[in-house]
């Protein structure tokens, strides 16, 4: 295992209608001058907005709001928050959605303090303050209510960045289960994907001797088997939802990433898929991942593949041919994305073959290789997205 400093410091408030508590919380940090950011009108039909709004009020808080954040989050909402935080004099930010809503609140947070052009952190350098930022949790996927990380996509040149930062960090994070009942089964899926892709961009190390993260992460991957058939047979069973939201968190968190090299390569990926063809993060992961997988077995990976399928899927091993062992497990994982609706092919998410020259390209990857589990050049690139096109077997 490696050496680490790990810093986790958001305060989680889990469980029914703890989101009328949102105020007091708000107050506690610091905030006085709040902004709220959300994404569509869902959270105002819901009766949400009016619940943490009248939490704020109640706590002598004042807010603005900023609505209209989009999936796969765009860089004109930053711009536009940054300049209604500095017109209001805001001291704090509450994101209350999703992944994205979290992530454009992180962005304007950095933005709001900083001089310069926000994009910069997602342009290498990384913020050394910002505002402070609370969440109320209402899709379990990103894990971006306890992570140092925001994901933003620049709309002039549809680059899909991040910014990462212990100061990024939410201050607290509200998190009802209850919350998620309502979305589509869909949206469930492509969370409970993500979750697992989470655990997996980890899990895939060549350091050795981290047993204690590797069963933690295991042990994540089998409750998403279980509980993601679980909420997909019954959407409004409450404990599958807890389960899968705790799960989003701490697979993001990255307690069960220290001390090892991770991965990252599918995420990378992926990240173009949703920029140029707006499709959900989850189920562009859900394409890649499995093709990203077979590549990695076919170029000296087997190893950890085999071992995610024994512990992870239930196979049995192959000892004199291990990659057998990974390619069952490969397929048993596809079996399971199909099983709760998620696509497993470009043409699922409206991807189209002819543009993998582009999207090669959109990577930045030069004359140089992506580290991770096993190294990426150009030509993996381009055969991991023929392979998840299926123009290559």
């Amino acid at each position: 295992m490696n050496s680490f400093d790990f810093y986790s410091p958001t305060y989680f408030v889990f469980g029914q209608d703890r989101e009328r508590e949102t105020g007091k919380y708000v107050k506690r940090f610091g905030g006085s001058r709040v902004l709220v950011v959300y994404g569509g009108q869902s959270a105002r039909r819901s009766g949400l907005l009016d619940r943490v709004q009248d939490s704020l009020s109640a706590a002598g808080l004042y807010a603005a709001e900023l609505g209209g954040v989009k999936p796969n989050p765009r860089s004109g909402l930053v711009y536009e928050g940054i300049d209604l935080c500095r017109r209001e004099h805001i001291d704090f930010l509450l994101a209350v959605g999703g992944g994205s809503v979290i992530d454009t609140a992180k962005a304007i947070a950095a933005g709001a303090v900083y001089e310069g052009d926000f994009w910069d952190f997602f342009s290498g350098k990384a913020p050394e303050k910002a505002l402070p930022v609370g969440t109320v949790l209402t899709i379990a996927a990103s894990g971006s209510e306890g992570s140092p990380d925001s994901i933003i996509t620049n709309e002039k040149t549809l680059e899909k960045n991040a910014a990462e930062a212990d100061c990024l960090r939410p201050c607290f994070s509200v998190l009802n289960p209850a919350l998620t009942e309502s979305l589509p089964p869909y949206q469930t899926a492509c969370g409970v994907t993500d979750i697992m892709a989470h655990a997996f961009e980890r899990y895939f190390t060549n350091t050795p001797d981290v047993e204690t993260t590797d069963r933690m992460l295991e042990g994540v991957l089998l409750a998403m088997l279980h509980e993601g058939r679980r909420v997909m047979e019954n959407p409004r069973d409450y404990e599958a939802r807890a389960n899968i939201m705790w799960a989003g968190m701490v697979c993001h968190n990255d307690v069960m990433g220290v001390g090892r090299k991770q991965d990252w390569n599918s995420h990378h990926l992926e990240h173009v898929l949703s920029a140029v063809y707006d499709c959900a993060h989850g189920a562009g992961l859900a394409v890649i991942m499995p093709a990203w997988m077979r590549y990695c077995v076919e170029h000296g990976g087997e190893t950890r593949f085999a071992q995610m399928a024994v512990r992870v899927f239930g196979c049995q091993m192959d000892f004199a041919q291990p990659k057998r062992t990974a390619l069952e497990g490969i397929r048993a994982f596809q079996a399971f994305l199909k099983s709760i609706g998620m696509p497993l092919s470009f043409a699922e998410i409206g991807a189209d073959p002819a543009d993998i020259p582009r999207l090669v390209e959109m990577n930045h990857i030069g004359g140089g290789v992506t580290g991770g589990y096993v190294g990426l050049d150009r030509q993996a690139h381009t055969e991991i997205y023929e392979i998840a096109a299926g123009v290559r077997s």
